[in-house]
């Protein structure tokens, strides 16, 4: 099963140096330990956050914030909006620059969707993050360097692919997210050793894949 990347784009990155301790903490950020952020944009809001998770691993950085934006990039606020803003935060604007490198770096070669019918109407996420990170770690209540599956498709595909991957794999569901979530999709974390992530994620992709093709069985 080959399926064709959909390659996220990035619509806006800026840094604000000496961030004002107001906007720090309207943000989720500590004044004291947050001077410098970094924010993001992007047209696919999964594989940001993937990439926000990335980022804590190549600089001391913290997620502070991250959210989708409701309806998805179809039909975002502006030109530059997305389907989501992602915050950064440090205490220079040297790890803000690493942490932004590595997460543009993610969004261009490792996570995004893919093409699940050849048509570009059906979407899928079965994306492995071999180890995670501080932030996703942190949100789905594991320990960093854990292995993750994390899997998103369409309400009804998803349901179904999730069903596959927990029956094809030795994984544990640490949180699925139904549907609708703000961009009307529906989501899975699952967790367990790296070869079985991939094994649940591959019966995730196949089993979107084959719904697509089969909508009434």
């Amino acid at each position: 099963m080959i399926l064709e990347p959909i390659v996220p784009t990035v619509l806006s990155v800026r840094r604000l140096p000496h961030a004002d301790p107001a906007m720090v903490r309207a943000y989720g950020g500590d004044p004291e330990r947050h001077t410098s952020l970094g924010l993001v944009t992007c047209d696919q809001d999964d594989p940001t956050y993937v990439a926000l998770d990335e980022a804590t691993k190549h600089a001391p950085v913290d997620v502070i914030f991250a959210k989708s934006f409701y309806a998805g990039a179809a039909h975002s606020s502006g030109r530059l909006s997305g389907e989501i803003l992602g915050v950064l935060a440090a205490r220079d604007p040297e790890s803000i620059d690493q942490a932004l490198d590595a997460l543009v770096r993610c969004l261009a070669h490792d996570a995004c969707f893919y093409d699940a019918d050849g048509k570009g109407t059906v979407t899928v996420f079965p994306h492995v993050i071999s180890s995670l990170g501080e932030y996703l770690s942190r949100e789905a209540g594991l320990q960093p360097g854990d292995p993750m599956a994390y899997l998103v498709a369409p309400p009804l595909e998803a349901s179904i692919a999730l069903d596959a991957a927990l029956k094809a794999a030795e994984v544990r569901a640490v949180k699925v997210m139904t549907p609708p979530t703000e961009t009307n999709f529906a989501a899975a974390w699952l967790t367990g050793t790296l070869d079985e992530c991939e094994a649940a994620a591959v019966a995730y992709a196949a089993a979107v894949v084959e719904v697509a093709a089969n909508p009434r069985r």
